[in-house]
Parts: structure tokens; C-alpha cells; sequence
């Protein structure tokens, strides 16, 4: 079992979707991430160069959301945890993207799309 670090519901605007409005008004969007390391390190030495430092992962996961437009959520995931997974030294990452407030005919909080990768052996 790998060790865990997290940030939950990482609330930002971006301009995302696959329609020309949602581009051009923004909107918010919510991020989880999960991400996975031998923390043991850490624990031992008491020192944030051993660990996942969590300030480093929120600047990356909003320069995805807030930086050029994707079509899709599931793009939009992908770039975080591609991106997540080669500066950080973490062997595994969840990412949940949720995009509340979808227009529908009925009532949903939100739509989401979540992905989990791992490094590359």
C-alpha cells in the first residue's frame, strides 16, 4: 500500500468546454487530488524536502485550470495528473474534476471525471 497526500475541492475558473460560451465566460471548477509516495522518509525526518510538498501541487493544478482552454475534463485531467506526476517524484495520482452548475434538464450538483495513473516503470 502507497502513502497518501490530498487536496480536497481546490475551487478555481477556467475557461473550459466544449462550447464556444463556456470558453468564453469561464466558470468554476472543483479539483480533488490523491496522490501516492513512500512518505516514511518524511515521517522520520520531520522535513518537507522528504515529502509532497502540497503548495507546489495546488500551483500546478491551477496553472492546468487556469491556463489554455480544453474541450474536455477528461484533457483537463489528464494534463494535471501528467503534470503532477512528472515535478513532484510521486509514484501515483487520483484526479477528480468536478464542473458544477452544468446546464440540464433535471438537477445535477455537478458533472466529474476522474483518472488515476501511475508513473512509468
Amino acid at each position: 500500500m502507497t502513502d497518501r497526500i490530498g487536496l480536497d475541492r481546490i475551487v478555481l475558473f477556467g475557461h473550459h468546454g466544449v462550447h464556444e460560451y463556456e470558453r468564453r465566460v469561464g466558470q468554476r471548477f472543483v479539483v480533488d487530488v490523491e496522490m501516492g509516495r513512500n512518505l516514511s522518509a518524511a515521517g522520520a525526518s520531520d522535513r518537507l524536502e522528504d515529502t509532497v510538498n502540497y503548495s507546489d501541487a495546488y500551483r500546478i493544478v491551477k496553472a492546468v485550470i487556469e491556463g489554455p482552454s480544453r474541450n474536455l475534463l477528461e484533457a483537463l485531467a489528464e494534463k494535471i495528473a501528467d503534470s503532477l506526476l512528472k515535478e513532484l517524484g510521486i509514484d501515483e495520482v487520483r484526479v477528480r474534476i468536478g464542473k458544477p452548475g452544468v446546464p440540464a434538464p433535471g438537477a445535477i450538483d455537478q458533472v466529474w471525471v476522474e483518472v488515476f495513473r501511475r508513473r512509468d516503470s
